[in-house]
């Protein structure tokens, strides 16, 4: 996990990426590989995308529940 320190910046860091996927979520809904689908140009690989994730999980800002048997990404505040 990226964080902000001398080499990487803010914006480079696992905090600057939380806006895209924050700003997709607080309209709709979606899937995870939807939202990836949606944002993959702002994240260099696909573990920065699931560390963006587990952050925002761990900060209780995203909700996972179940949608027709698949898993759905809610913003929860």
């Amino acid at each position: 996990m990226k964080l902000p320190n001398k080499v990487t910046s803010y914006k480079e860091s696992v905090l600057g990426k939380f806006y895209p996927i924050l700003n997709l979520l607080k309209s709709q809904d979606m899937y995870v590989y939807e939202l990836y689908k949606k944002i993959e140009n702002h994240f260099e690989t696909i573990a920065d995308f699931i560390d963006a994730l587990d952050f925002l999980f761990a900060l209780g800002t995203l909700d996972l529940f179940k949608k027709d048997d698949k898993e759905v990404l809610h913003y929860a505040l």
